[in-house]
């Protein structure tokens, strides 16, 4: 019984623990990739084109001759800057929308909820195609449309989170001593939410690694001769019978790294019994 109390308490289960290896290990690589790759992530060599996995090229090469690794190595540096600025996007505006909305309530209350509830009527990947399609293809439009569909998500949270807050006594404490709305949002409610803001930031953070992947493989995202994941799959697609490593290792990048960011999120809720 008490095995079961700690795991549930920490957080520090075997799934926990995956999570954050495999997070930590993306998060290295990119910041890796940032200085040095195996090979020109974009060198073309077309003698040495579809080879298998060896000693030269670890994943081999691609049709045009590129080194797979260093593809991946970079890619992952786009689609983790994507995916990671998105969500700073979201949080930055969504939180204080959200906040707001508690400590309002009214009319403000409703125009706030109601516009959140005009962006959820579109699927996050629609919605950011949509905007990517209007504003044009690139890796910074990506941000901003993924970060789009992550304000409401992030308002909604923290309203929720903020509704149940506002009605506990050392709340109530606060406004008897005379302090307004917004110092007793800064002091007390918003610091009592930080766990669960850091939570759903992982989920969030996983979901722009999926759109940033979808968006890149429709040739909405990063634009050649930026590697992206994305790309790197639906140029192995027709490709598929000749070397199917080619859609196996970017697939199987952007599959490890959600999963492991899933595992942490709900390592992180069971910890502080989000």
């Amino acid at each position: 019984m008490s095995g079961e109390t700690g795991v549930g308490e920490t957080g520090r289960g075997p799934a926990f623990w995956a999570g954050a290896t495999i997070t930590c290990t993306y998060l290295a690589m990119v910041l890796v990739a940032w200085l040095w790759t195996p090979h020109d992530p974009t060198a073309i060599d077309i003698a040495h084109k579809l080879e298998g996995p060896g000693a030269q090229h670890w994943f081999g090469t691609d049709q045009l001759g590129r080194d797979v690794l260093s593809m991946i190595m970079a890619g992952a540096r786009n689609t983790v800057g994507v995916a990671l600025l998105s969500v700073l996007i979201g949080a930055a505006v969504g939180i204080p929308l959200g906040l707001l909305a508690a400590a309002q309530r009214g009319i403000g209350e409703e125009l706030i909820m109601r516009g959140n509830d005009l962006l959820f009527a579109f699927p996050a990947l629609l919605l950011a195609i949509l905007i990517t399609a209007a504003l044009g293809p690139g890796a910074v439009n990506a941000v901003i449309a993924i970060g789009v569909f992550n304000i409401p998500v992030f308002a909604r949270v923290v309203r929720g989170g903020s509704l149940n807050l506002w009605s506990r006594d050392y709340t109530l404490a606060a406004r008897v001593a005379g302090k307004g709305r917004t110092r007793i949002s800064l002091e007390h409610i918003l610091p009592n939410l930080a766990t669960l803001l850091i939570v759903q930031a992982t989920i969030q953070f996983s979901l722009g690694v999926i759109a940033e992947a979808g968006l890149s493989y429709v040739g909405l995202g990063a634009q050649p001769p930026t590697p992206s994941w994305g790309r790197m799959l639906n140029e192995a697609q027709s490709l598929t019978a000749l070397d199917p490593a080619l859609a196996l290792f970017p697939g199987g990048a952007v599959v490890l790294l959600v999963l492991g960011l899933n595992l942490l999120g709900d390592g992180l809720g069971r910890r502080r019994g989000v």
